[in-house]
């Protein structure tokens, strides 16, 4: 599988929800397999909130491929021998597309917390920027799971002409008050970290000696992606061997899982755009800016294939069904479909339970 990953700058600014510009800006995307003539073969890929336009393969050296691997790649159920599959790191990440620890222009020095706040729209306006300038008009699927579904329900309702199916995964049309509250004990540990210097730290000494509250706000955040079932099924009771129950800081393997995973973040993963990024996620409504959710889903024109999971304890299975409801209502129901998948393992399900559903968009995409 051929892997091209591309640097696009802008000189034009980047008009955002809020009123305010980004410019220039820089997004960094990544191409598997070829384009074909009629540029009537492309499948793009939105990220989650970790994520970024690495989305499978392997780079020389690396001991594990890109987060979708398993979806994406020659004979899966995303096909790069037949189709041309492109990945955009969203505005505000930290994997190479502009956001809080840029240069701000004109000066060497970044953005820090004078990075404007962006939304899911301003993410989608971006990438919809760059697709224009590679000569896409129109793409055969968006698929996107968590805030990649977010992304993919802004485009079927923003620039309703632009795909021929659109799938979203583990999402919802308005972010709920407890994934809210979530980002808001996530965003409070961060800030109150005496490493997180109020937004002025050298990203080099985080990556170095870490971020105490970008790895607690990292730890809340599992709580959300594995369900309790998934925990219990994974994890039990059972207690770390080398640690005495009876010591103060003795540990489960439940809490030495989010420890690996927690104090491991911050050497891949900038603090400020946790912040920019999970503030984008709190503050996402699809019927912002219109009367009702059923009033802008009438600009539908996609195929809309939604995939919810019936462990999902972040996004409920019942916030696809509000969403394919208010299809119906928008009289466009025979454009939308809901599949729900049978997990126990929580919100992650869409990364990691793959066979349970790739058949099922290797059946959409044919």
């Amino acid at each position: 599988m051929e892997i091209s990953t591309q640097t696009q700058r802008f000189t034009n600014p980047l008009y955002l929800e809020s009123g305010r510009i980004i410019e220039p800006y820089e997004l960094i995307y990544e191409t598997y397999g070829e384009l074909n003539e009629q540029k009537s073969n492309v499948v793009v890929i939105t990220h989650a909130l970790s994520g970024s336009h690495h989305a499978a393969g392997f780079y020389e050296g690396d001991k594990k491929p890109g987060w979708w691997d398993s979806l994406i790649g020659e004979g899966k159920s995303v096909d790069t021998s037949r189709y041309f599959v492109i990945c955009v790191n969203v505005i505000g990440s930290c994997f190479g597309s502009t956001g809080p620890m840029s240069p701000m222009y004109p000066s060497l020095n970044p953005y820090r917390f004078r990075f404007p706040v962006v939304t899911i729209r301003d993410m989608v306006r971006a990438q919809k920027i760059l697709f224009g300038m590679l000569g896409i008009d129109r793409v055969k699927a968006i698929i996107g799971g968590s805030m990649g579904g977010m992304q993919a329900l802004v485009f079927a309702v923003d620039y309703p002409n632009f795909a021929e199916h659109i799938i979203p995964m583990a999402t919802t049309h308005a972010t709920r008050p407890a994934v809210i509250a979530a980002n808001k004990i996530m965003s409070e540990a961060i800030r109150s970290d005496p490493a997180f210097r109020e937004g002025h730290y050298d990203p080099r000494k985080i990556q170095e000696e870490g971020c105490a509250g970008l790895s607690v706000a990292r730890m809340v955040g599992f709580m959300h992606y594995l369900s309790p079932r998934a925990m219990e099924q994974k994890f039990g009771r059972n207690y770390v061997q080398n640690d005495g129950l009876y010591e103060l800081f003795g540990r489960f393997e439940v809490e030495r899982y989010l420890e690996y995973n927690g104090y491991n973040f911050p050497k891949y993963f900038d603090p400020l755009s946790y912040l920019y990024i999970i503030k984008a996620i709190s503050i996402f409504d699809l019927s912002f800016g219109f009367d009702s959710l059923v009033e802008a889903l009438e600009r539908v024109k996609s195929h809309l294939h939604l995939i919810s999971f019936s462990g999902d304890r972040m996004f409920f299975p019942e916030e696809m069904e509000e969403i394919e409801q208010a299809m119906r209502e928008a009289g466009k129901g025979h454009l939308c479909s809901l599949y729900e998948v049978e997990s126990d393992y929580g919100h992650d399900s869409f990364l990691v339970e793959v066979e349970k559903y790739g058949d099922y968009v290797r059946e959409i995409l044919s």
